[in-house]
């Protein structure tokens, strides 16, 4: 992918995207490689353009909490960047992935000064902070019907490209409660499940549940 290409840098001009290819590297990871560890400090900004990378916590029984599936193109962790704080969270690769990585104390002190690339990395900031808003009401306002339901209303792509544990990873719902949840909505026409996929009948039904 060409730099140009990257909502970030499409504003800069060609010198400054030959200096920021002098800062930067194309990196390749193979599925269930960790980027990073909650804890760590941050050296490096991480632009994810091939691939998928899953965002979680641990909570104190040791169980994951998915955060968030990023997918090309996407800034990963940002604000541990800009704020200087290791990374509040964990990440892995869901599946081989492509990064850019850019030496961020380089990128900080000769590009943060351009006012397109600060109002993009504060739009990515803002997108971030209205999913864990999202997360965050799941969590305590509603029940796992409720969430199934807004999830695939909202992200009926994602619904047909992940699997289903990894929907309940998201959602913080066991498995078999996606399942139970699941065969509820097939039962009521709202979905169907053919030739090993599923496929949404009727999308307006799910306003019904939350």
């Amino acid at each position: 992918m060409d730099f140009k290409d990257i909502y970030l840098f499409e504003n800069l001009k060609d010198e400054q995207l030959l200096r920021l290819k002098q800062l930067s590297s194309v990196k390749e990871f193979k599925k269930g490689v960790m980027l990073f560890f909650e804890g760590d400090e941050p050296k490096n900004l991480y632009i994810l353009t091939e691939g998928v990378l899953r965002v979680f916590k641990s909570d104190f029984k040791g169980n994951e909490v998915v955060l968030k599936y990023f997918y090309p193109v996407s800034l990963i962790a940002e604000l541990a960047n800009l704020d200087h704080i290791p990374y509040p969270a964990s990440a892995e690769f869901e599946e081989d992935s492509k990064m850019i990585v850019v030496n961020f104390t380089a990128f900080e002190k000769e590009f943060l000064n351009n006012p397109d690339v600060l109002l993009s990395i504060v739009k990515s900031l803002t997108k971030k902070l209205k999913g864990l808003e999202e997360v965050i009401s799941r969590s305590l306002t509603m029940d796992s019907t409720s969430r199934v339901a807004k999830f695939i209303y909202e992200n009926d792509d994602l619904f047909l490209e992940l699997k289903q544990n990894k929907i309940s990873a998201i959602l913080n719902i066991t498995p078999e409660t996606m399942s139970r949840v699941l065969k509820k909505f097939k039962d009521c026409g709202i979905i169907e499940f053919r030739d090993r996929k599923f496929r949404i009948i009727d999308k307006k039904k799910l306003e019904n549940y939350f």
